[in-house]
């Protein structure tokens, strides 16, 4: 009996040896996890808050527009006998673009000529018989009138044999032919389309928070995807003073053309309004950021070893640099590069300080 006592008191006494032991080895590994965790240093590379001004290319997207385009109309009615241009080719102010038969008008001149002769000479003979007292005023005043009459029907006469030869009004290129020979034309009748590309323009609109930063005589700058390479400088010309439903306010770029690298109308530009500056603020990189710009947080690396995630107001943004408004200081040192593997109070190792571009 006692060795049965014995027995049960060494397996009890085990038992708890064995607990404690258990016991001792998960309190030892919690504290060595925790040790393990608090010593853990991430790398990281920060960028120094520093003042900086921020220029702001505002950059749209517009038509290449011609500098004028005029649609040729008839002024005159007939038969056209000759169509002198193609489309395509370039003319000058008064090239004649087509011809109406004139047999009828050359004839009306003709007889107009006439009466407006005989109605010279009637008027200069009463005007000498006047001066010798040999007929009355109202002689001399009916042959003035007589001459006037004669002379606006000369002027009409002349008119309608120049309208019969259809010319263009301004230089250009031919980009629309709309009549051919044997065609009978009426007064108002489209012709010819001409357009000046010698000048360009384009026209875009500018939101209002940036309209009123522009003034008319600002310089542009103007790429396309044709040339890549080439910059066209540009001038604005005008600045609408009422604005569409989006807010926004069309705003008109003139440039030349260039014989090197000529533009046609139609075609896409992108125009950088370079005259738009931000003032003189804290600013910082895009890429610091923690989460959004409406939402915006920074990692700011305190006493040169620990990240603090801190909420920040941001304002402008230019070229990938935000300008900060509140919620830092000058000189304080921001994560740039590791802040995806952070959390606040996160011990750190700065392995690289960035310079501000």
């Amino acid at each position: 009996m006692k060795s049965k006592i014995i027995g049960a008191a060494v397996t009890l006494l085990a038992l708890g040896l064995i607990v404690m032991t258990l016991i001792n080895n998960k309190a030892k590994s919690k504290a060595k996890a925790e040790q393990s965790s608090i010593s853990t240093v991430l790398p990281v590379q920060v960028q120094t808050v520093r003042y900086a001004q921020l220029h702001d290319d505002v950059t749209l997207v517009g038509t290449v527009l011609a500098n004028n385009e005029v649609n040729v109309i008839s002024e005159t009615s007939g038969r056209v006998i000759q169509v002198y241009v193609r489309v395509g080719d370039k003319v000058s102010a008064g090239t004649v673009l087509a011809a109406v038969d004139d047999e009828l008008r050359q004839a009306a001149l003709l007889s107009a000529q006439a009466n407006f002769d005989k109605a010279k000479a009637d008027y200069d003979r009463t005007e000498a018989l006047f001066k010798e007292r040999a007929v009355a005023e109202a002689q001399l005043d009916a042959a003035r009138l007589g001459l006037k009459a004669a002379e606006a029907q000369l002027i009409t006469a002349r008119r309608q044999v120049k309208d019969t030869r259809i010319t263009s009004p301004i230089a250009g290129y031919v980009t629309a032919r709309l009549i051919d020979k044997g065609v009978t034309l009426v007064p108002g009748a489209p012709v010819a389309t001409i357009v000046d590309i010698s000048t360009l323009k384009v026209r875009v609109n500018v939101a209002e928070s940036e309209v009123f930063k522009l003034k008319a005589g600002d310089n542009v700058r103007i790429t396309t995807d044709v040339y890549p390479n080439v910059v066209f400088e540009g001038r604005i010309t005008a600045i609408s003073v009422k604005g569409d439903e989006a807010h926004t306010y069309p705003v008109e770029i003139t440039f030349a053309n260039s014989t090197t690298h000529p533009l046609r109308a139609g075609m896409f530009a992108r125009v950088a309004f370079t005259s738009i500056q931000r003032d003189t603020a804290l600013v910082i990189p895009r890429e610091a950021l923690v989460g959004s710009v409406k939402d915006a947080r920074v990692y700011v690396v305190e006493r040169g070893s620990v990240a603090r995630l801190r909420n920040i107001v941001v304002g402008a943004e230019a070229n990938g640099k935000l300008a900060v408004v509140h919620g830092l200081s000058l000189g304080e040192a921001i994560v740039v590069v590791g802040q995806n593997n952070l959390r606040d109070s996160t011990a750190v190792s700065v392995v690289k300080v960035l310079d501000q571009q």
